[in-house]
């Protein structure tokens, strides 16, 4: 009984390992990190409050004159695709 316990013990903390070992060697689009240059067109009088990034977005907090704006840019084209206006009461 005990070699059967150990037996499939093993056999567990084998396949951890393999899916492990896969996973790693496996990961989909997750190459080294090319060198990418771009240049954002924000406004002349605009200053940079925050970056963020999540998924497939960038995001640019920025004050343009005293009213805030989100930018957003796609990651793969550096490319705009949102812009929020932010304003208050």
């Amino acid at each position: 009984m005990t070699m059967i316990s150990g037996l499939i013990t093993a056999i567990g903390i084998g396949a951890i390992f393999a899916v492990i070992g896969y996973r790693v060697f496996k990961s989909e689009g997750s190459s080294p990190a090319a060198m990418v240059e771009a240049k954002a067109n924000l406004p002349a009088n605009a200053r940079v409050l925050g970056t963020s990034i999540g998924g497939e977005r960038i995001a640019i907090t920025i004050d343009v004159g005293g009213k805030v704006e989100i930018r957003t840019f796609d990651v793969k084209t550096l490319q705009p695709v949102g812009r929020l206006m932010v304003t208050g009461p």
